[in-house]
């Protein structure tokens, strides 16, 4: 072997090392907006629908499309809560305080504060009715079972997933005869309180995002009126599947979660289980995510030039304008307009060719059969996502 050859491979060695183990954090800042995106951290927004929750055993789940004028019962809640979660996902941190934390076909979570022993958000959660058993009794939610409103929705529809579900780092807040007052730092829920979450959309939501699935590939905006910008790069590509949890509320290409450090991408149909997800760079290197560096099922991005700061919790990525709205015959309604979407969906190209549905993969949700070697290798042929967004309420 050559001297050369000798010293790339050394280097080849080096790189896969310090993707392999957690880096040290700097005590310095290390997220926030790079110039690409800046302009989008604080758009002009619109209200385009508002959903209003009775924290109590019963309480009703309403939504509104007329400012609060007049409302539409959506469901229940089952069991209410007077707790938080002091020990929320390590992506919670990223998230307004007193705002939608995360938006998902399974969950939404609320952040009211910030513990700072433990570098975490925290948090409390609306759940679908899928978390709890017949007969009433909480299952284990990913984080605190007690620090949960419990409602009678099914996954994937109305506020979970369905059309009216929260954009993430919508403000949350509570109402008091008339009066609603922003939810502060420190909120504990009580019984008989009344969150209400207006569901804000930017208007400048552009019409989708663009990713070059490979090492160094570019991000590229294009707004509704055809122009197109880079914002910036892929440092990982995505080319497996994997179980993911809720991905079996939503159907294949559609929007499973967004939180302030992933995009949860479906590939399944409805009622089996697989997707893959896009991190922000200093969320894919935190030790909670040692295997998005080692595993195939993770895109990675970040800003255009290395020295400028991750984007967790920064737009519009990872907050302000994605929202996961899908239902089953949505393609075949008026408003769909050959993918001219009035639902958020992915498209793809496999080989570079044209673009495309996402191909459908699906696993068993049974978590403890064998993963199948395949699901590493899925998508190893795509070369390039992209996140088509809905029609903006000021364009229709």
């Amino acid at each position: 072997m050559g001297i050369r050859a000798a010293i790339v491979i050394l280097c080849l060695l080096a790189l896969a090392t310090a993707w392999a183990e957690p880096l040290p954090v700097p005590a310095a800042r290390t997220h926030g907006p790079s110039p690409e995106v800046q302009r989008h951290q604080d758009p002009q927004r619109v209200e385009i629908y508002r959903v209003r929750i009775v924290n109590d055993k019963g309480g009703a789940i309403s939504g509104s499309r007329d400012g609060g004028a007049t409302w539409t019962i959506l469901g229940h809640v089952v069991i209410f809560t007077q707790k938080v979660s002091n020990d929320g996902y390590t992506a919670s941190k990223w998230a307004p305080i007193g705002a939608v934390s995360a938006t998902a076909v399974n969950a939404i979570h609320i952040r009211t504060g910030y513990n700072a022993t433990a570098d975490r958000g925290v948090v409390f959660s609306v759940l679908p009715k899928e978390d709890m058993t017949e007969a009433g009794r909480k299952l284990q939610s990913f984080m605190s079972p007690d620090a949960s409103i419990y409602t009678d929705i099914p996954g994937g529809t109305t506020l979970f997933g369905g059309h009216w579900a929260p954009i993430l780092g919508n403000p949350i807040y509570l109402q008091t005869g008339a009066q609603l007052t922003r939810m502060t730092d420190g909120y504990v829920p009580h019984k008989g309180d009344v969150l209400v979450i207006p569901v804000m959309e930017a208007v400048d939501s552009p019409r989708y995002f663009e990713f070059e699935n490979r090492f160094g590939g570019f991000i590229t905006e294009e707004a509704w009126d055809g122009t197109r910008t880079v914002i910036g790069q892929v440092l990982k590509p995505v080319e497996g599947v994997g179980r993911f949890t809720g991905t079996q509320y939503t159907g294949v290409g559609r929007l499973r979660a967004n939180h302030n450090g992933v995009i949860d991408v479906s590939t399944s149909v409805f009622g089996s289980i697989a997707g893959f997800q896009i991190l922000p760079r200093e969320h894919a290197m935190s030790p909670e995510m040692t295997r998005a560096r080692t595993m195939t099922q993770w895109m990675v991005v970040g800003p255009l030039d290395a020295r400028d700061p991750s984007w967790e919790g920064v737009a519009p990525l990872f907050l302000g304008y994605l929202r996961p709205e899908w239902a089953e015959d949505d393609v075949a309604s008026p408003d769909w307009l050959h993918r001219v979407t009035s639902r958020t969906h992915i498209e793809v190209r496999m080989s570079n060719g044209p673009w495309q549905e996402l191909p459908a993969f699906a696993f068993d949700p049974d978590l403890n059969k064998k993963f199948p070697e395949w699901g590493n290798t899925a998508l190893q042929d795509m070369t390039h996502v992209r996140i088509c967004l809905p029609v903006p309420a000021s364009l229709k």
